[in-house]
């Protein structure tokens, strides 16, 4: 059975809470699901309809070496639309940058509306594949452009952020509703994974910063 986390509490992540190793490493998915708390509707929008709002959630990887920073930060490339794209296939795993050059850590895909049951988003990762120069995988989500939008996290409920092994099993969960401490705040520091004693932890963070870009959350990580 899942383990549903506290803010904060660790796990071991291939044993139970009994201490057996049952859970496969192989290719661990970690998944970010959430809903946007529905507004009430006046008269006028209930005869003709509204559109649902747009909240386009973002989940980013950084992988730290063992100081704790990202050593690679990636190439700036120009798109075909001509746009530049900076920290491209580096240590950053993220909407423009979505699979990591080893081949051992990608993103999935973006869901802009949190709309419908299970993960919005995914970003899977080859646990046991994955260099030892990366001792922790940081796991952040950000409301992109929420400041100019006026969206927080008061206003995302039931968030939550879980691990499955490469069998389907859920190892963990840490689950989230928005309330009013949470206004202002675009972006989460949402879990952590990292290595201790050669075996890997996950820990439920939930560290709230009012940035709704993760360029911001991402400068405490870089050697520079």
């Amino acid at each position: 059975m899942a383990i549903n986390l506290k803010k904060g509490q660790t796990i071991d992540l291939r044993k139970n809470d009994k201490g057996e190793n049952i859970y496969d490493l192989s290719k661990v998915t970690i998944g970010l699901g959430w809903d946007v708390r529905q507004k009430q509707s006046g008269f006028l929008n209930k005869l003709f309809g509204s559109k649902e709002e747009e909240y386009d959630l973002d989940a980013i990887a950084l992988l730290l070496d063992s100081n704790g920073k990202v050593a690679n930060l990636g190439r700036t490339v120009q798109a075909q639309n001509g746009q530049q794209i900076s920290l491209y296939e580096g240590d950053v795993i993220f909407f423009n940058s979505k699979n990591h050059p080893s081949g051992n850590i990608w993103l999935t895909g973006d869901n802009r509306t949190g709309a419908g049951d299970g993960d919005d988003e995914q970003i899977i990762v080859k646990l046991d594949q994955l260099d030892q120069i990366y001792q922790k995988i940081l796991f952040i989500v950000t409301i992109y452009q929420g400041r100019q939008n006026s969206q927080n996290f008061s206003m995302v409920e039931n968030a939550f952020i879980r691990a499955i092994d490469a069998k389907g099993k859920e190892i963990a969960k840490y689950s989230l509703s928005g309330d009013a401490s949470m206004n202002g705040m675009c972006s989460m520091v949402f879990s952590e994974l990292y290595r201790h004693n050669g075996e890997w932890k996950f820990r439920a963070l939930g560290d709230l910063h009012s940035t709704d870009s993760f360029i911001d959350i991402l400068r405490n990580y870089t050697y520079q």
